[in-house]
């Protein structure tokens, strides 16, 4: 007699990636810099609670208030040391990162790395978002590579 146990369950789906959410101190901040970055947002969204848009590909980025997040998580207080996300905007050209590193900065945003020609073959620099997340602009130095 066997007494090896057979599953009669059905197989689970594979989740699927489908959202990035970010935690944000100041709505309308972090939305005119993500703007900055080609991320479209309804209009008014500044004070919304809850914002989200869809990226190509159909992956979606949120952003929600500490207000909205202490809603349902009480004890929820923002992190405190180096940010452990990193978004990352490809620029098309390494002029493009340039220019979109030097929009950011002249609107007033902080800088974390100023532009340069990276090793690994592109020019890279990054950003700080309203909340200190670092924000990558790339592209490739040679015209093809990724």
């Amino acid at each position: 007699m066997n007494s090896t146990p057979t599953s009669t369950s059905t197989p689970t789906r594979v989740p699927r990636f489908d959202l990035i959410g970010l935690v944000v101190s100041d709505m309308a901040a972090s939305l005119a810099f993500y703007r900055r970055l080609g991320l479209e947002f309804a209009e008014g969204a500044e004070s919304a609670p809850h914002v989200e848009a869809v990226l190509p590909g159909g992956l979606r980025v949120a952003f929600d208030t500490e207000e909205t997040v202490r809603s349902f998580h009480e004890g929820w207080r923002p992190p405190a040391g180096g940010g452990r996300i990193g978004l990352a905007f490809h620029c098309g050209t390494p002029e493009g990162v340039d220019a979109t590193y030097e929009e950011l900065t002249a609107a007033g945003h902080k800088s974390e790395l100023a532009p340069f020609d990276a090793f690994w073959g592109q020019r890279y620099a990054v950003a700080l978002d309203p909340d200190g997340n670092g924000v990558d602009l790339f592209a490739p130095t040679d015209p093809r590579g990724h």
